[in-house]
């Protein structure tokens, strides 16, 4: 049977199955009837045609009553990983991007490299499910090596996808990039509680940020009020540690104690450089010195 002969309410359905095996590994029927609001028959029809067409996708588990991703799993669908990932951030998982027959007239300056869907696939589903995985990571300084991460969030710092995980190498936590990760496998053995988001005191931490327009490189200060929707001349913002780096050098915010960076492209300036005191990322932040 061509997908295409299928009706479109149906397709999208099939969709969201493949979508949810593919990144979350299981599902129930229940799943399906709930986010969809179809009768039971129709979720056992849905099902059944899936693995009409996909038989090696598929197994349902009679114990648990679950359905489950098949070790030889290859997605019926086209998931685009740059869709995939704005959907996951979005907390969109509907797979609808699959159908091919909805565009949106939106676009964005491109990332440097889309991550590997099957990657992003594993890490979600590590993510989800509560384990640690075992991956090819290429560093910079010390190039491809084995290494075992247990991820908690995926993160999009404006140029690149990054995983933040413990690492069991290192025994810390720290941010991976998507892109230099390959040989993904989930591993069985639960993380340990040290190994948990919880954790993670640089993701659990929140730092107030201040920022207003730059007082030297800023001619008409409102502009950049109404930009950034400022109130009384200033945006508050409550920032993870692990991300305010991120968020500085993305918005290119002179970090500097006295605003003496130059140039038009920086137009914000942060009016409180000591609340970010013991954030661990702030090397790319600009102008930022350590007190």
């Amino acid at each position: 049977m061509n997908l295409k002969d299928i009706p479109f309410a149906q397709r999208q359905r099939l969709a969201y199955i493949d979508f949810v095996l593919l990144f979350k590994g299981h599902l129930t029927r229940q799943d399906l009837i709930n986010r969809f609001e179809v009768g039971l028959s129709a979720g056992t029809r849905d099902f059944n045609l899936y693995k009409e067409l996909a038989p090696s996708n598929i197994h349902y588990d009679t114990r648990l009553k679950q359905y489950f991703q098949t070790p030889g799993f290859k997605p019926l669908f086209a998931h685009d990983a740059k869709k995939t990932l704005a959907k996951l951030a979005a907390d969109i998982s509907d797979g609808f991007d699959a159908i091919g027959e909805l565009s949106f007239p939106v676009e964005a300056p491109s990332q440097l490299n889309v991550p590997d869907i099957f990657v992003v696939a594993r890490i979600i589903q590590a993510i989800l499910n509560g384990r640690a995985v075992k991956v090819i990571y290429t560093s910079l300084s010390s190039g491809s090596a084995a290494r075992e991460i247990v991820p908690h969030s995926i993160i999009d710092n404006g140029l690149r996808w990054h995983v933040r995980g413990f690492d069991r190498k290192t025994q810390t936590f720290r941010d991976f990039v998507l892109t230099r990760l390959s040989s993904v496998t989930l591993l069985d053995k639960a993380p340990q509680p040290n190994e948990e988001q919880s954790e993670d005191h640089q993701w659990q931490r929140q730092m107030p940020i201040k920022l207003v327009p730059h007082p030297h490189n800023v001619k008409h200060p409102t502009a950049i009020e109404l930009d950034y929707g400022m109130q009384n001349g200033a945006l508050e913002l409550n920032v993870r540690a692990a991300l305010a780096g991120y968020l500085l050098r993305r918005w290119n915010v002179d970090c500097t104690e006295n605003a003496s960076l130059r140039g038009g492209e920086y137009q914000l300036w942060l009016e409180n450089q000591q609340s970010l005191y013991g954030a661990e990322n702030l090397a790319i932040a600009p102008g930022y010195k350590h007190q």
